[in-house]
């Protein structure tokens, strides 16, 4: 068995998989917690039958990272650590420093690509978001990164005297102070994903399919309902367990596990 573990900025989310391809779809006893809880996941992460490995995918601090080792040390297992590079798993990294692209980013588009060879638009709403370009042939043609749709809303709350930081609803022409803000969030949000998707396009690669991930991302899919978008919540961890398989088998394009 694999453990698979997303350290994101908000959550920590995990997933087990039996450690074979294929990887979606077979994910069993996932879970996640708040901020950097360790504690509140170990009693689940400790009662995993014939845990062999466990994957690791981290834009969190180095704190909780090497609080990630000790327990795997106290787990008998080894650590392997997601980070992007060069090329893995049928995926070809175009960023001008490849080690630079975030280990969430580039574990998610090896997910895409993992579930299909389509030309992909892959959306992660979470702190964050980030909206980048799969190619059908495998490559990372770029991105973008924006504040997502909590970061939005708060930095309105602490940036200006009068506008508060309240749950509303989204309506396109908003007659509260709330839903004002909360459409403008995710009116900005699903510009920023129609306008990557445009610019593929324009690049020649045709209609790519809508895959999104995240803790918005469900709520701003249904803005963006003309594309058929996909909701995957085990995005990350699918790319992660995919490298972990394919570091396994000699992908030749591994590197950085460790």
């Amino acid at each position: 068995m694999i453990l698979a573990i997303d350290l994101g900025n908000s959550r920590i989310k995990w997933a087990v998989h039996p450690g074979d391809l294929p990887v979606t779809g077979r994910f069993a006893s996932a879970g996640s917690v708040a901020g950097a809880s360790l504690d509140a996941a170990l009693p689940a992460w400790s009662a995993v039958d014939q845990l062999r490995e466990i994957v690791v995918c981290s834009v969190a601090e180095t704190a909780l990272e090497h609080a990630i080792d000790r327990v795997a040390a106290r787990l008998g297992v080894p650590v392997r650590t997601v980070r992007a590079r060069a090329c893995s798993a049928g995926v070809r990294n175009l960023y001008l420093d490849p080690a630079q692209l975030g280990a969430d980013r580039w574990a998610a588009l090896i997910g895409a690509r993992a579930r299909s060879h389509s030309a992909s638009l892959v959306v992660d709403v979470g702190t964050a978001m980030t909206v980048d370009a799969l190619a059908a042939d495998g490559r990372f043609l770029g991105g973008l990164i924006v504040a997502g749709y909590d970061l939005m809303r708060g930095a309105l709350a602490q940036g200006t005297a009068r506008l508060p930081n309240q749950e509303g609803e989204y309506h396109p022409l908003a007659r509260s102070t709330q839903d004002a803000i909360v459409t403008g969030a995710l009116q900005a949000l699903a510009g920023a994903v129609q306008r990557t998707r445009e610019a593929i396009i324009a690049d020649g690669h045709g209609a790519p399919r809508l895959l999104m991930t995240g803790g918005a991302a469900e709520r701003l899919a249904l803005l963006l309902q003309p594309f058929s978008p996909v909701v995957a919540p085990q995005l990350v961890l699918e790319g992660a367990v995919t490298m972990a398989i394919e570091d396994r088998a000699g992908d030749v394009c591994s590197g950085d596990g460790r």
